[in-house]
């Protein structure tokens, strides 16, 4: 046996041997459609996103407008956009100096007086891209933390985003992890009361600019639902950026609750106001709703406790969206489907069956066409479904019915280049060579073909993995993958497979 031969047959029993240990020890991670699960399409506010980042800039506008000695009556944002009101409209000129210089991201037109202020089409897209690539990540996030590691989140269109989670089934908490935006706020409370209208009793002109009435939670009071409403400063004192890490906990009754920790640059700052608002309440903000609102009785520097009506499930997926960071902006859930594992099951063994019955007509056709050398294609199709699968688990690939269906794919385009270089040794015969130079110029002459047409496959297989939803990246995986080994396949074990079949003479005439 030559040398070489013996180094390639160490190489593929190492293969076999550590693709077996592989198998048997790890489990392959299946999709939504074979194992069941939830699937939920989220529809992202971006408008809000805009009006806010509107808002933000006309603070920055009325900041630096002091300090070039213009002074801003009002701003208002109307139909994505920043009407701007000079107190002297002859200092206009001069107002538009001052936003080309500070503000390129913005165009500026005159509008009855006034200033109408846009941003650019460059930063809209930037804005939109950015929020939706947030919304991904922070989703993505959540649910890694909720224990769910192979779940599917991808965007669709301008401003939706899809969530499959297989393996869970509990459609309500799934909806209460993904759609919370979870935007903690802590703000100084100035008054509450037990209706809205009793609030606004000191302002009969309307509240002022820098004050806001929030919702508290319902509780029971001598039997009767009591709801409390909260008068407190819009800016908050901190917000859930500068939050480190939140846990489950519970409070003094007992109940559950969840304790949070700040950043250094949060309890600071927290440090620095709760020690003015001694004897004040500060409001817990939740999504715009107050959890719980305290007595600061000392300074309160780097943590604190969310407190509420909570159940223990409640309290600790609260911790896991706040941990995980706000959504960028508020979501819609408009479509959601639970699919059961009943479903995928019989989805699973359909496919496997017809996998199955694929791969042994190919096999049957391969050793009837090409006798000892049909048989060699056989079996190096079986190394190649094995090398496949073992990819997949070391790459923690999702297994889905699309992407079973590249496997069955890669039945045939598992013989496909042993076809190519069988009909060239055939020629090669024709011609009068001997076996053995025959099966080298078969080789080294349809390698080329066979490798073309393996490049081909993978570069549409790439292009669906870049652009194609979800099911078609499970399909384009697999194919891609398998088209690799391929290569390897064909060439490499069928070769050497074929150089043991020449040692024994016997079999030398049926070889091809």
């Amino acid at each position: 046996m030559k040398a070489d031969v013996k180094i390639k047959l160490v190489i593929v029993f190492l293969l076999l041997v550590g693709s077996i240990y592989l198998m048997m020890t790890k489990q392959p991670k299946l999709g939504l459609d074979i194992q069941g699960g939830v699937s939920i399409t989220l529809k992202v506010d971006i408008d809000k996103v805009i009006n806010d980042q509107y808002a933000h800039l006309g603070k920055d506008i009325e900041k630096k407008f002091k300090e070039n000695g213009i002074e801003l009556l009002n701003y208002k944002i109307e139909n994505q956009s920043l009407m701007l009101v000079l107190l002297d409209p002859t200092k206009i000129d001069k107002a538009k100096e001052v936003l080309k210089k500070e503000f390129p991201q913005v165009v500026v037109e005159d509008k009855d007086g006034n200033l109408l202020v846009r941003f650019t089409d460059w930063e809209l897209n930037r804005i939109k891209t950015q929020t939706m690539k947030q919304a991904v990540e922070t989703l993505r996030n959540r649910i890694d933390q909720f224990g769910t590691l192979s779940a599917n989140i991808t965007q669709k269109g301008k401003d939706r985003v899809l969530v499959e989670i297989p393996g869970v089934i509990d459609l309500n908490r799934a909806k209460s992890i993904i759609g919370k935006t979870a935007q903690l706020e802590l703000k100084e409370v100035v008054n509450s009361a037990l209706s809205k209208e009793e609030l606004l009793k000191d302002y009969p002109n309307g509240l002022p600019d820098d004050l806001e009435i929030l919702e508290g939670q319902e509780e029971i009071v001598n039997g009767q639902p009591v709801k409390e409403w909260f008068l407190v400063k819009k800016t908050p004192v901190i917000t859930g950026a500068m939050l480190k890490d939140a846990r489950v906990s519970t409070d003094q009754a007992g109940n559950p609750a969840v304790n949070f920790e700040l950043t250094s640059e949060g309890a600071e700052i927290f440090g620095e106001a709760t020690s003015k608002m001694i004897g004040k309440r500060l409001a817990i903000v939740l999504d715009g709703k107050v959890m719980s609102a305290p007595v600061i009785r000392s300074r309160i520097t780097s943590s604190g406790q969310i407190t509420g009506r909570f159940t223990t499930e409640e309290a600790n997926d609260l911790a896991v969206v706040l941990r995980a960071g706000a959504l960028p902006a508020p979501v819609e859930i408009i479509e959601e489907t639970v699919i059961g594992p009943t479903l995928g099951k019989e989805s699973i063994e359909k496919t496997l069956t017809a996998g199955i019955v694929s791969f042994v007509l190919v096999g049957l056709f391969m050793i009837f066409r090409y006798a000892v050398s049909g048989f060699i294609a056989v079996v190096a199709l079986i190394f190649n479904l094995m090398l496949l699968w073992v990819t997949m688990l070391l790459f923690d690939i999702t297994l889905t019915l699309p992407g079973i269906a590249g496997i069955i794919l890669n039945i045939g385009m598992g013989v496909d280049g042993n076809v190519v270089i069988f009909e060239r040794i055939k020629e090669e015969l024709k011609n009068g060579k001997t076996l053995r130079v025959a099966i080298e110029e078969g080789f080294k002459r349809g390698f080329n073909a066979v490798f073309d047409s393996h490049i081909t496959v993978i570069i549409a297989a790439l292009a669906l993995l870049e652009f194609g939803n979800a099911p078609l990246k499970g399909f384009a995986a697999t194919l891609s993958i398998g088209t690799f080994i391929n290569l390897f396949t064909a060439v490499f074990l069928t070769k050497m497979l074929l150089d043991l079949v020449l040692g024994g003479k016997k079999y030398f005439k049926y070889a091809v």
